[in-house]
């Protein structure tokens, strides 16, 4: 069992690093071939920290073990509204533009519901996992579109969450290094992940299922931690709930959507307990966000 843990904490470890040097890496590069700020902030950066996720989601249903897939992806958009947003509001009272409440949010919202319809017959399909994955590409162009009306104001707002010009990344070799060593980072950690985690789950006698919607989802969330927290900190506008937010979209949109894929003609496997409720949790943590 110490031995486990021991792999576990490095998986997570791993994780959260390759996580950093992919985001760091991916946006010098797309600011070196001259994409907006604005939009490297709201694709690259909130979707990079969510790729643990979708490294261990995948490495997970490659395994065999769609239980790891799909608790890790409903586990994670609970923790990421009820303990990343709730911590870095004790930190600082959030103030969230209106545009998160009238555009993000329902999109969320929306992805949440989608997901409940998609597995109804309790089995998200190779067909619906393409149609996730198809509403993630449409969303991100249509940032990419609304961006060039944003302000300026807003642009030099995610120009400052953006690595710095110059260093000894400056030249593109370098910054595709940094990509290269992310994605590596990534598979690595989550092979450590998943297989610790299946060694927990054994042990302790509990499913696959709870170790992803406990332990695997808090662990793949810690990049998104790391980035909300240290905004309210900061005291940045914006970035502790659109990080969250953000990446609650691409979990469901990307993560199940690339792991479906993934999966072949066998699809998801999604569990009773799931439909009955853990995915009417992760819905309900979604809608709180309007009121709150």
């Amino acid at each position: 069992m110490l031995a486990q843990m021991f792999w576990f904490a490095l998986g997570i470890a791993t994780l959260v690093v390759g996580a950093n040097l992919l985001v760091r890496g991916a946006s010098k590069l797309a600011l070196s071939f001259g994409v907006s700020p604005l939009v490297v902030g709201l694709t690259i950066v909130a979707f990079g920290t969510s790729a643990p996720e979708v490294a261990v989601s995948v490495g997970a249903v490659l395994e065999g073990r769609t239980d790891i897939a799909v608790g890790n992806v409903v586990g994670s958009n609970v923790f990421n509204v009820l303990f990343i947003l709730g911590a870095s509001a004790l930190i600082a009272p959030l103030i969230v533009h209106v545009q998160l409440i009238r555009q993000e949010v329902p999109i969320m919202i929306g992805a949440s519901v989608l997901l409940l319809l998609f597995a109804l017959d309790g089995r998200v399909s190779f067909f619906e996992a393409g149609v996730l994955l198809g509403l993630l590409v449409v969303y991100t162009v249509f940032l990419v579109v609304q961006s060039r009306r944003q302000s300026r104001a807003a642009q030099a707002e995610y120009e400052e969450e953006m690595p710095a010009a110059g260093g000894w990344d400056a030249h593109w070799a370098a910054q595709v290094g940094l990509v290269v060593a992310g994605l590596a980072a990534l598979v690595l950690g989550s092979e450590w992940l998943v297989g610790a985690a299946v060694h927990f789950a054994k042990a302790l006698g509990v499913s696959d299922l709870v170790i992803g919607l406990t332990i695997v989802a808090a662990g793949t969330s810690m990049p998104e931690v790391a980035t909300s927290v240290m905004a309210a900190v900061k005291g940045e506008r914006d970035i502790a709930v659109g990080n969250v937010v953000g990446s609650n979209i691409f979990n469901i949109l990307g993560c199940l959507g690339i792991a479906g894929v993934a999966a072949g003609a066998t699809g998801l496997a999604v569990p009773e307990s799931v439909m009955n409720f853990d995915i009417w949790v992760m819905l309900a943590v979604a809608l709180a966000c309007v009121p709150v």
